[in-house]
């Protein structure tokens, strides 16, 4: 191929139509790329075979019958290993699920299957979900392909780092507190995470239930619209997901009213280089028409200490199931139940995961419940019930996506406390179950690497947010 194919969904389509290129072409294209980058450690597996005869099924269909043709015909998806895909493999990463196949695919994945989608492999990812910088696998580190010394985010990094290679047009990562937004912000992509509920998440390996949420990576985000359009609505393994459709009706609007925190921009956590370019845009967002105003927001340094013990509570409950009898790995020296349990969860899960096993009992055991898991739920609705009230009179709220560009391999690693804080201002959007689109707006002055924003929007209101691209790219 002397062309390289589009990036987005739209051109892609229209070049296999007009016979510039072949699906075939296109899928062996992609899996070149994930070859040429097999070193940055993105994907556990790839389903090359596959990916083929779905590519030759498509090309099919283009010559005889165009009409039978889905919305998401020719496009290469990823999914984040954990997520469940029909006879596939799905480990989240760890040991604890060596081997494991899934019986079923997750609702979201049947429904881009039965509109066309090219599923080329599963990516590699923080252990369950648990992690910022996409360190804590089975499968070893994801490397950035802007500086391979640097983590990719997390934790979906193999996730970024398949759409930043060209490997795919669309990754599905999961956002239980920025893991998509996060690692596409540190990749210069864009990242979604819905509305909670607004995709199911029948098939999702729990992490954290009341924050999880499917999400999607892409180059656009007219490609993350779409595949937000196919995989939203109710289903009936998910008693969680949203009964009402998604709108698509357009706001019209061409300026919009943002509300900042300063208590953002006045922390000594927040790296002068992405104050900075933050503040550029600010001004960039100003000058085109856009009110931006300062709102105060009392409530921030509560947001890391709230998520983590809700998340960690939940995860205790939630992972109690992986036990080594009933499936994945068990240790083969253990003599008793007990054994079993202990040698087999022991050697399953990383340090990271057993961090958060621990502390999630901790705070839900007798004495320390009222203590820690109630006054966090009361002060998590407190933080919703200021964000809902902001939304009464802005559009949208303007936060960085994280403190600081893409650290360098190890060095928070050592340091819970300080990886938990990377994630301040993602949180927000999962403690407040709102839609959040990250997205890049330009480089670290001295670092040159990207920087990138997130914009959050009322609850229910994902196609609003997704909506306004237009008027917020015309500030760029």
């Amino acid at each position: 191929m002397n062309i390289l194919p589009p990036s987005d969904i739209q051109s892609l389509q229209d070049a296999l139509r007009n016979g510039q290129f072949t699906c075939r072409e296109v899928v062996e294209f992609h899996l070149k790329q994930a070859e040429r980058f097999q070193h940055l450690n993105a994907y556990v597996e790839l389903w090359p075979e596959e990916a083929l005869q779905k590519a030759d099924e498509t090309d099919r269909l283009l010559r005889e019958r165009p009409e039978k043709l889905g919305r998401l015909f020719g496009v290469t998806v990823s999914l984040k290993d954990n997520i469940c895909y029909a006879g596939h493999r799905v480990t989240a990463a760890s040991k604890i699920l060596e081997g494991f196949q899934s019986v079923f695919s997750a609702t979201a994945v049947e429904r881009i299957l039965a509109e066309g989608a090219i599923i080329i492999g599963r990516t590699n990812c923080d252990q369950f979900g648990m992690g910022s910088s996409n360190e804590n696998s089975v499968y070893g580190p994801v490397r950035n392909a802007l500086d391979e010394a640097r983590v990719p985010g997390g934790s979906s990094g193999g996730a970024a780092v398949a759409i930043q290679t060209r490997t795919c047009l669309l990754a599905l990562g999961s956002d239980t507190g920025g893991s998509v937004r996060q690692p596409a912000g540190f990749c210069g992509i864009w990242g979604f995470k819905p509305t909670y509920g607004r995709i199911s998440r029948h098939g999702l390996l729990a992490y954290g239930s009341s924050f999880d949420q499917i999400g999607i990576l892409a180059n656009t985000p007219d490609d993350i619209a779409l595949a937000l359009e196919i995989m939203a609505g109710p289903d009936e393994y998910d008693s969680t997901a949203l009964q009402t459709p998604l709108s698509t009706i357009t706001s019209g609007k061409t300026k919009i009213k943002i509300a900042i925190f300063p208590q953002v921009f006045e922390s000594q956590g927040l790296e002068s280089g992405v104050r900075a370019i933050t503040e550029v845009y600010i001004e960039q967002l100003r000058e085109a028409g856009h009110v931006v105003e300062n709102v105060e927001f009392d409530l921030l340094e509560y947001i890391i200490p709230t998520y983590y013990v809700l998340t960690t509570a939940e995860a205790s409950s939630n992972l109690s199931r992986y036990d080594g009898v009933r499936y994945g790995y068990r240790n083969p020296n253990a003599r008793t139940l007990e054994e079993t349990y202990l040698l087999s969860r022991s050697e399953g899960f990383s340090d990271e995961v057993k961090r958060r096993i621990l502390l999630g009992t901790f705070v839900l055991s007798s004495g320390y419940y009222d203590a820690y898991y109630s006054k966090a739920q009361q002060a998590r609705r407190m933080i919703k019930n200021r964000i809902d009230d902001i939304f009464k009179t802005y559009d949208f709220i303007l936060m960085p996506v994280a403190p600081s560009v893409a650290w360098r391999f190890g060095e928070k690693s050592d340091d819970p406390v300080a990886m938990y804080l990377s994630d301040i201002y993602t949180v927000l959007a999962n403690l407040a179950g709102v839609p959040a689109l990250a997205f890049p707006i330009g480089e670290h002055p001295e670092l040159n690497l990207p920087v990138g924003a997130q914009l959050m929007a009322a609850y229910g209101e994902d196609w609003r947010l997704l909506d306004i691209k237009w008027a917020l790219m015309n500030a760029e």
